[in-house]
């Protein structure tokens, strides 16, 4: 039996990795189908399964749905019900602008048109206290109004309802009786948090792309019927925690960013498992770049991230670009450069990569799938790095002569350089861009990338890893095994979490104690009773608490791991630890310190680990070298060899380590070496 498989879904490729029942780990590629992503997973499920004729205990997916409706609007027809006087709360937002100077920047378009905020007549106070009781003729109006205008997904956001739901509760009632098949979703149960622009935010999301999600899961989970899998469907949070597919569906701005989540949580796994306490994440694909951080084991998770904002610069100044959606996510910065970005003259004349990716259809130029314009992917093949006789096991075949014709005729001629000049600044321009994107959740946050290790996995990020190392002084770099599946790997050992909030505001040096323990109680019992119907027995259910705080004063808020007994007095401390961190300066300990809400993660955890012992590598046929072109030697016969063949010794740079999902590109200066687990680890020999 296979106990679990997972799937990723990328701009280029499909991952599928499985686990059997006896420890193999199997892993299939197959092309996205961008008109259906569906058609990619059924078809590689039925590959795999034609190989391997097993049954699947756990089918557990990541995927772009969420942000994809988002970003081409194809949402469902939503409606809006909030307070009188705060329908364009959508519209102002929070006055944040992405840019400074640019008079031509206009904001996103609101997810709900302005006809369709309905306003009530109501007024729950900040302490929950009943201003204005709930005008039922405004409800009845505003029911009337969602069935004129055919709305199909609605959204209830009233003031102040994380103090007091009542009205919310009862406006949510109205509508179901009237209109059963309405999408609902209710702001105190999606996010019970203060801030209105955030929890307004939120729930829209929530209900703009409920209906679409909820009929993905469905197809997928019907699909996966007709080839007799009948296991249950999860979901990977953008969080980093699974979900069942139920769940998704019901509330599916929790998995927004389900995508590029997965990888992260596998580094996570393995740096516990390699005892590493520093790793810098850097997965680069077909089409992005994207950097985590992972801390004595744990994720670092922000507590909100911007939706179709472009790539994730990484900058906490710079946001207000896209829809805000406060709930907890993994802390990723993104670049828009992946083996399918796109390199062109701008303008002016000046190169340029990205963010536009060819992706799976029609791909870069070498692929002879109709794409004219050259690629990050056809810059590594002219150059050598890549083998031409095909990538994924062969079963992609690559045509050289027709990259060289493209990168000479749009970049080499016109800069009046070699094509292998015009190829490598390319490379070098891609690269800087992925520093940035490094820097962003390292030094942005507070931490000196030259104490980490940086883990590179994707079908590119092996390729790049060596040269970005060498530009942020990082000494050490690990390549996982499986690295261009590896997100979908990080599936196969991701644990289920349901994250839950309640606001709770009040000056920690006036903090009751009770009334915290009362709330986090509560929390606690509801991710209980969660993972209760998920089927984890008590002792396979873990809790872990935390507090949103800030100095008095601040707008934002940090979170911070909050210890059993004196919660108070000890929050003060731990909070001015995390802002010496984050910021590396803290107040003195007479500032006061404001907590601002409480969280509680519940996490059902596997009877023993679900990462192997080791992972070993196959011995694939590769060619003895290739002849390859480096900026200080020009073309060299550069040995290659799999990753099995370093089981012996170390092995200096230059070197080429080919695998069957990926290229590891060791350069001089450098020897790669093979540790118990399967990793290839690289490190500098000299200056």
């Amino acid at each position: 039996m296979m106990q679990r498989i997972g799937i990723d879904i990328g701009g280029t490729f499909t991952d599928l990795v499985a686990i059997t029942a006896d420890g193999r780990v199997l892993t299939h590629k197959v092309a996205s189908t961008p008109h259906d992503f569906v058609d990619a997973i059924i078809g590689g499920m039925t590959e795999l399964l034609a190989s391997h004729d097993d049954t699947v205990a756990d089918v557990l997916h990541g995927t772009t749905i969420g942000s994809n409706t988002i970003l081409e609007g194809k949402g469902a027809r939503t409606a809006l019900i909030t307070t009188k006087g705060f329908r364009d709360i959508l519209e102002i937002r929070d006055l944040r602008m992405p840019v400074l100077y640019d008079l031509h920047w206009t904001k996103p378009r609101a997810l709900v048109e302005r006809r369709l905020r309905l306003e009530l007549i109501e007024r729950v106070r900040p302490d929950g206290s009943i201003a204005t009781p709930l005008d039922p003729d405004s409800v009845a109006l505003a029911i009337e109004m969602l069935r004129r205008e055919d709305v199909r997904s609605v959204a209830i956001c009233l003031l102040h309802s994380y103090a007091n739901p009542v009205h919310e509760r009862a406006v949510a009632d109205s509508i179901r009786a009237a209109l059963p098949d309405m999408a609902i979703s209710v702001s105190h149960e999606i996010l019970p948090e203060i801030k209105e622009y955030p929890r307004t935010s939120t729930t829209v999301i929530n209900a703009y792309v409920q209906p679409v999600v909820r009929a993905y899961v469905t197809s997928l989970a019907a699909r996966l019927r007709t080839l007799d899998i009948h296991a249950p469907l999860q979901l990977m949070q953008s969080n980093g925690g699974l979900a069942s597919a139920e769940f998704a569906a019901i509330a599916p701005a929790h998995i927004i960013e389900s995508g590029p989540a997965a990888g992260v949580v596998g580094g996570a796994a393995l740096a516990r498992r390699l005892d590493e306490p520093r790793i810098i994440t850097f997965d680069m694909g077909g089409t992005t770049a994207k950097a985590g951080l992972v801390e004595n084991g744990e994720v670092l998770r922000s507590e909100a991230l911007e939706v179709g904002a472009g790539v994730m610069a990484g900058s906490r100044l710079l946001v207000g670009a896209g829809y805000l959606l406060k709930l907890p996510a993994i802390d990723l910065a993104e670049v828009g450069a992946g083996g399918g970005s796109i390199c062109r003259l701008d303008a002016a004349g000046a190169p340029k990569v990205g963010p536009d990716s060819a992706g799976a259809d029609p791909g870069p130029v070498c692929y002879c799938r109709g794409g004219t314009e050259p690629t990050i992917t056809d810059c590594n093949l002219v150059l050598g790095y890549l083998d031409p006789t095909g990538l994924v096991g062969g079963a992609l075949r690559l045509d050289v002569a027709a990259a060289r014709s493209a990168i000479a005729r749009t970049l080499a001629e016109p800069l009046h350089r070699s094509v292998e000049e015009a190829a490598y600044g390319m490379l070098r321009l891609a690269s800087a861009s992925m520093m940035r994107a490094i820097r962003a959740v390292s030094v942005e946050r507070g931490r000196d990338p030259r104490q980490f290790a940086l883990l590179a996995f994707g079908g590119n990020g092996p390729l790049f890893a060596a040269a970005i190392a060498a530009e942020l002084g990082i000494t050490r770099v690990i390549v996982p095994p499986l690295p261009g599946v590896f997100s979908a790997f990080g599936l196969l050992v991701a644990d289920t979490e349901h994250h839950a909030t309640q606001s709770l505001r009040m000056r920690l040096d006036q903090a009751d104690d009770a009334q915290i323990g009362s709330v986090l109680d509560a929390l606690t019992s509801a991710g209980d009773q969660r993972l209760a119907r998920d089927g984890f027995p008590p002792h396979r259910r873990q809790f872990r608490r935390a507090a949103l705080a800030r100095y008095v004063g601040q707008s934002s808020e940090i979170e911070v791991d909050l210890p059993e007994g004196d919660i108070a007095g000890s929050l003060a401390a731990r909070f001015g630890d995390a802002h010496e961190r984050n910021y590396g300066f803290r107040a003195p300990a007479d500032e006061p310190v404001e907590l601002i809400g409480l969280s509680v993660i519940a996490r059902g955890t596997p009877e023993r680990s679900r990462l192997p012992e080791n992972i070993p590598p196959p011995a694939i046929a590769v060619p003895a070298s290739r002849r390859t072109w480096f900026p200080d030697t020009g073309w060299i016969e550069a040995p290659v060899m799999n990753r099995a063949a370093l089981a012996n010794k170390a092995r200096p740079g230059p070197l080429i380590i080919q695998e069957y999902d990926a290229t590891c590109l060791v350069p001089d200066r450098m020897q790669a070496s093979l540790d118990d687990f399967g990793n290839i680890r690289l490190n500098w020999t000299g200056a």
